[in-house]
């Protein structure tokens, strides 16, 4: 058995994470002299991280509203919309516009008395 003396010791940095990330950022982090652990998800599972990562791009937009993180929030939903129940989205999207309108005549709602 050996031991190691503390001044042999090697510590090596990271930092953990449990997040969905866009395809080529393994391959970045990899390219940046670093190795990323990572594991591909399905199903109900990638549903729940690509919610959960909606959650973080709209806080990221509201914190920060500039175009960028507003194209990170379209990119969620673009995968969202590859999931079976969310493959209707623009058709629901037009129901709704044409029963409720859109947001083009900026109304902001401030009163309703019930009578």
């Amino acid at each position: 058995m050996r031991f190691i003396k503390q001044s042999e010791l090697i510590i090596v940095p990271f930092k953990k994470y449990d997040k969905l990330v866009r395809d080529n950022i393994i391959q970045i982090i990899e390219d940046g002299g670093n190795k990323a652990s990572y594991r591909i998800v399905e199903g109900e599972e990638y549903k729940k991280y690509l919610i959960k990562k909606l959650k973080e791009e709209f806080e990221e937009f509201v914190e920060n509203p500039i175009i960028e993180e507003l194209a990170d929030i379209k990119e969620v939903i673009d995968a969202l919309q590859t999931l079976d129940e969310y493959r209707n989205l623009d058709t629901v999207k037009i129901n709704k516009a044409n029963e409720n309108g859109k947001f083009e005549k900026k109304i902001v709602l401030t009163k309703v008395e019930s009578f």
